[in-house]
């Protein structure tokens, strides 16, 4: 069962019990100056669908044809006379028609209705909005005010347009009883309630000489709005000071709300002092306040400058580390808050440490906020190995990873890359298989088109560890100076970082990288809006905004080579749905203002050549242009059919009984379930979560969980600490989308994912920022403490270092643990054309299994399958999705369905079981030492070979029904024509029981194919 959401706020609320507190005395300062009542928003329930989420209660307590509503209600929302408002007769439930909004305002509104039942409780539902509630993408609008009174009423009660305020008093009042909201999680909170114009101007006067105030702020009230100040703070008033309370080695986090009241605001700072006592103090360096700067998701610190608009509100999120071996008691010091015009304002901070000590910072309860300090975590940016990666070799310019070697020429590129995979992708080759035909080479011509040398240049390593290297070279030519700094990681990837400057005013006609790779590589290709498929003769590629693509990857099963071009002002782009959102940046070097771009070609000695230009240009003196890229050699590693027949994945959160009998025995939870109900931040319900882990490992089974960066549920507790750093981590966008973000989000933002069950509304996330350091920490709480054995990632919003880090902090935790790759096809213009495979490469090297995915194309040629959805060039295996994939095309890949979301792989698996497929060496079509072929490029056979026996998997992509021959090498399998049995055992859904004699045409149905069992007749070699 979906936890309902209102059982999971009140859970929230108990959670997110004060740890802060303001003085006594500041609850009732300054309360002259409020003008109003202020609101407190209960629950109610109603149809929100039709209605709105929130809602007025008045009484009428006497008959009468029209009576005046005033409703102070505070709203937020900027223009709410703008808005509809719909008068409800509480007794019947109906919409009364005569209504007349006489002045509606942020501070309150003022209506004159027909109460038609007489004296009784009428509802006025104030912000009504349309949409389907029912989408995961919804578009909910607020619609205008409607006329729907009777002339002859508003005449009758002398109701126009000149009618004011000062005449409402002639008609009896309709006194407001109660505010409520559709639920918990939708009510108004405190932070959420505007002063009025009067009440700021009243505090204006009374601090005449300030130009903007602080306003401390508990923890557990995020602060919510940018354009309005709460009542809350013109009540207890500016710059009080702060009493704090905390546990011994929490993390302990508190606000500041900055108004700018009076002007602009700019570079506004923090000074914190030591919290001291007679005998003991915690330093000023264990403050940190998030917003003025931290630590970047590559482990580089940066800082933030931080200006305030006139008008406008800053929340700062801030907080201390707490010594976990400090003596209880109460520590004083001051915060002082400046920007530049040097007004600063001092803030008294006390902080009383109780005898108790949290476990983990705090960060066990989510709603301590003690995890925002995750933000500036360097957790796992190390240069250590992960499994199954060998450290980078380095003799002299030659460097050794994992199944592939590179040599480095003077200039720091790659002279020459070998593959040892073999081409069955199960083992390592003796000899490498060399992937170019000739040094990689970047370059440079003149404007006459003359090659530019560097003389001298000369490559020198400047840095070794265990899991990457880095070198430089360096030369300079008369116009010229080229500097190339290289790196090789574990994985190999490699990364170029090259500056071209230019010595004195230069014209170029060309800067180019060429790449041509040695013949019979560049079997196949992918990228730069080419599907995968066999490589093209030739090829033309030019750079497009529009357009998710820098790079392509070319090559074989057991040899490739990726390369994407960058310079350095590159942005990871947004992805699926999103790309026009944050499209790619186009490299100043590379694009050069539509100039540049890439050609392929097949060229008649063999070799290809991929050759890469940037065009004309003109370089002033002293200008640098960065002509980046980066190379992958894949495959990463081999392919491991064994794990893939041993790992049966159970993609649903069902109970354990259910999976075990289904015989899987990997459980990937999704969310929107019990256990992890809300997108992307799995910690609300911990207890339940473990306790599902902890009975699923008795049963030797591995549970992983949903959990990823591209968007973010509304229910996170940081959700408003985050938006107060602007852009950094929630994209910005048009808005819209969901009820609850319209109406308690500040400001622009993109709307992601939605679950109506759970008003869960997602906020699209930048991809690229710190929210990755919390999302690596998150990772090892995750493990540490619910035991999951790793993620489903759904689609990628990160980069590979990042990827990088997750698997290190998951295999350090737990050695067993799996991460599988969910991806819908990418190749269409919301997503930029990019194909999947290509864009995910990156991250390849550290995933186990690929699940591609909804709109693939499962009638596409074998190459697409091969190179687009297979994996295995890369080195992974996968399952299929779409319609649940083609079982007899997937067998061919080592690919089923996932049960229970996509097809059902139970008789298959069962098949596996029967004949103990996991003992079988798969030797793919694509391999030469498949022993069976058949003479065709349209129906294909993969081979499983055991000792003296053979599993034929067979598939047609031929629009007809086909007699295939196979063409067996007996030798290589170890049987004799003549003693041999071929059939065809009765699997559900897949195939009917059939035998075949050897040599016997096996026919073939267009879309379908085989499971053939080639063994001795008395059936020795068969399983049991």
């Amino acid at each position: 069962m979906i936890l309902p959401p209102r059982r999971l706020v009140r859970a929230v609320l108990l959670a997110a019990a004060c740890a802060i507190a303001l003085h006594p005395d500041l609850a009732s300062a300054q309360t002259s100056s409020v003008s109003g009542p202020v609101p407190v928003y209960t629950t109610g329930a109603w149809d929100a669908g039709t209605l709105g989420n929130h809602r007025a209660i008045v009484h009428v307590s006497a008959s009468a044809d029209a009576a005046w509503a005033h409703i102070a209600w505070r709203r937020r929302d900027q223009n709410p006379e703008k808005k509809e408002i719909i008068v409800v007769d509480a007794a019947t439930g109906k919409r009364i028609a005569n209504v007349a909004r006489i002045a509606i305002t942020q501070d309150a509104g003022d209506l004159v209705f027909e109460p038609v039942s007489g004296p009784g409780d009428y509802e006025i539902y104030f912000m009504p909005f349309q949409g389907d509630l029912k989408s995961n993408y919804p578009k909910m609008t607020y619609p205008g005010p409607t006329q729907t009174a009777d002339p002859a009423w508003l005449s009758r009660n002398h109701l126009t347009e000149s009618t004011d305020q000062q005449d409402l008093a002639r008609f009896p009042p309709a006194t407001k009883i109660r505010f409520e909201s559709i639920d918990a999680f939708n009510r108004f909170t405190s932070m959420e309630l505007i002063a009025s114009r009067a009440e700021l101007t009243s505090l204006l006067a009374q601090h005449p000489s300030s130009t903007y105030f602080v306003f401390p702020e508990d923890r557990a009230n995020s602060i919510r709005m940018t354009e309005d100040v709460p009542i809350d703070w013109v009540r207890r008033g500016p710059e009080q000071p702060i009493a704090a309370a905390a546990d011994r080695g929490e993390f302990y986090t508190f606000q500041l709300g900055v108004w700018a009241a009076r002007r602009d605001l700019s570079d506004v700072k923090i000074a914190f002092t030591s919290l001291a006592r007679a005998d003991a103090s915690i330093p000023a360096n264990a403050f940190e306040c998030f917003n003025l700067g931290g630590v970047d998701a590559h482990g580089k610190p940066f800082t933030s400058t931080v200006n305030v608009q006139k008008g406008k509100v800053q929340a700062l999120w801030c907080g201390v580390q707490v010594p976990a071996k400090i003596s209880p008691g109460r520590f004083t010091g001051q915060i002082t808050v400046s920007e530049s015009a040097g007004e600063p304002k001092e803030i008294p901070f006390a902080l009383t440490v109780s005898d108790k000590t949290v476990r983990n910072n705090g960060d066990d309860d989510p709603y301590r906020m003690s995890r925002l300090r995750w933000l500036n975590s360097r957790l796992a940016i190390d240069d250590d190995l992960v499994a199954p990666y060998t450290p980078v070799d380095v003799a002299g310019g030659h460097l050794s990873i994992l199944g592939r070697t590179i040599s480095l020429g003077r200039n720091g590129l790659p002279s020459s890359i070998g593959s040892n995979f073999s081409i069955e992708m199960t083992g390592l080759a003796k000899q490498p298989r060399q992937i170019l035909a000739a040094p990689i080479a970047l370059k440079i011509e003149d404007a006459a088109g003359a090659a530019i040398a560097f003389p001298g240049m000369q490559m020198h390593l400047v840095k070794r560890a265990p899991g990457m290297v880095t070198w430089q070279a360096e030369g300079k030519s008369a116009s010229l100076t080229e500097s190339i700094e290289g790196q090789l990681e574990f994985d190999g990837t490699m990364t170029y970082t090259v500056a071209l400057t230019a010595n004195q005013q230069t014209n170029l006609r060309d800067v180019y990288l060429d790449i041509p790779f040695a013949p019979g590589v560049a079997h196949y290709a992918m990228g730069l809006g080419y599907k995968g498929a066999a490589a093209p003769r030739q090829f033309d590629w030019k750079w497009d905004v529009e357009k998710n693509q820098d790079g392509a990857w070319i090559g074989d099963v057991n040899a490739g080579l990726q390369f994407s071009l960058r310079d350095n002002k590159y942005v990871r782009p947004l992805n699926t749905n999103f790309y026009h959102s944050q499209p790619l940046v186009m490299p100043a070097s590379w694009d050069n203002h539509g100039n540049g771009g890439c050609h392929l070609q097949a060229v008649p000695d063999g070799r290809y050549e991929a050759r890469c230009y940037s065009g004309p240009r003109s370089m002033a003196a002293g200008e640098t242009q960065y002509y980046n890229f980066r190379l992958m050699v894949t495959p990463f590693h081999n392919i491991d059919p064994g794990m893939q027949w041993k790992d049966r994945y159970f993609h649903a959160y069902k109970p354990l009984s259910e999976v075990a009998s289904a015989g899987a025995d990997v459980i990937n939870i999704h969310h929107a379930t019990e256990i992890n109900p809300f997108i992307n931040y799995p910690f609300l319900r911990p207890g339940e979560m473990k306790a599902y882990i902890d009975d699923a490992h008795k049963l030797g089974m591995k549970v992983k969980i949903y959990y990823t960066v591209r968007e973010l549920t509304n229910h996170a507790p940081e959700i408003f600490a985050l938006d107060s750093l602007h852009s950094e981590v929630l994209a910005k966008g048009p808005d819209g989308g969901a009820a609850w973000l319209q109406e308690h989000v500040p400001g622009s933002y993109l709307a992601g994912w939605h679950v109506p069950a759970l008003d869960d509304s997602a906020l699209v996330t930048t991809g690229m920022s710190r929210w990755l350091n919390f999302y690596v920490e998150g990772m090892r709480w995750l493990v540490e403490n619910e035991h999951i054995d790793g993620l489903y990632l759904d689609d990628i919003a990160f980069d590979r270092t990042t990827m990088e880090r997750i698997r290190k902090v998951l295999l350090r935790g737990n050695p067993g643990g799996l991460i599988d790759v969910h991806s819908a096809n990418q190749y269409d213009e919301r997503d930029g054309f990019a194909s999947s495979a290509n864009l995910y490469l990156e991250q390849f090297p550290f995933i186990d299994r690929l699940w591609f995915g909804e709109y693939f194309d499962y009638n596409a040629p074998p190459d697409y399958w091969l190179v687009e959805i297979s994996g295995i060039p890369y080195g992974l295996m996968g399952e299929m999705l779409q319609g649940g994939g083609n079982p007899w095309r997937g067998m061919v890949y080592g690919m089923t369905g996932r049960y229970p979301w996509a097809g059902d792989p139970r008789p298959l698996w069962r098949f596996w079981d029967q004949y103990q497929i996991q003992n079988d060496r798969m030797l793919g079509y694509w391999a030469p030492s498949n022993p069976v072929a058949t003479g065709r490029k349209d129906i294909l056979a993969t081979t499983y070979l055991g000792p003296g026996r053979a599993i034929i998997s067979l598939a047609s992509w031929n629009k007809d029904t086909t007699n295939v021959n196979l063409k067996i090498d007996w030798k290589a399998i170890g049987l004799k024509p003549g003693e041999a049995a071929i059939f065809a055992p009765a699997i559900e859904n897949f195939q009917p029981a059939r035998e075949f004699k050897p040599g016997e045409p096996i026919p073939t149905e267009p879309a379908k194919g085989w499971l053939l069992i080639l063994e001795k007749k008395d059936g020795s070699a068969a399983g049991s």
